[in-house]
């Protein structure tokens, strides 16, 4: 029996730095065991110091584009994650989201200061974000295989 992929949803503010990386490093180290997607309440393009930190670390994003969180309303995610609290106050309801959660984050994009101290900011929330879900990963698998052994009767495949 083939288990099926977590789905998750990132939602952000404006889907420029965030939640475009916690959708990327959850896509390239959760392998295909996740689904990833992100969208923002009032998207904005993507940001362009989130493509240059996530190219340093091997992620190439510079196709991602901004989306807005109701190209998703209909869909079925097993988790949607707000990761700033803006979003987390405006985001709406997904009626298909088996548990919506949220991870506060800093807004890299509202850095002052040179290019070389704004990446660092970009850096350190991007740090941030990859340790979220370094924690994450293994108890969403936790969660689907458990839910799966119930649906499946309690044998394992």
């Amino acid at each position: 029996m083939r288990i099926r992929p977590i789905r998750v949803l990132f939602v952000c503010t404006g889907n420029s730095a965030r939640s475009q990386m916690a959708e990327a490093i959850l896509r390239r180290e959760g392998g295909g065991d996740f689904e990833t997607f992100s969208a923002g309440v009032d998207p904005r393009p993507v940001h362009p110091l989130t493509i240059r930190a996530l190219d340093e670390i091997g992620i190439d994003i510079s196709g991602a584009q901004s989306k807005t969180t109701d190209q998703f309303m209909n869909q079925r995610f097993d988790y949607v994650v707000t990761v700033c609290d803006r979003a987390r106050e405006s985001c709406p309801f997904f009626p298909g989201a088996h548990e919506q959660m949220h991870w506060g984050f800093d807004d890299p994009a509202e850095t002052t200061g040179t290019e070389d101290e704004r990446l660092a900011v970009f850096r350190r929330v991007m740090l941030e974000i990859a340790g979220r879900l370094k924690t994450f990963m293994p108890l969403a698998r936790r969660a689907r295989d458990a839910t799966a052994a119930v649906t499946a009767g309690g044998t394992e495949s």
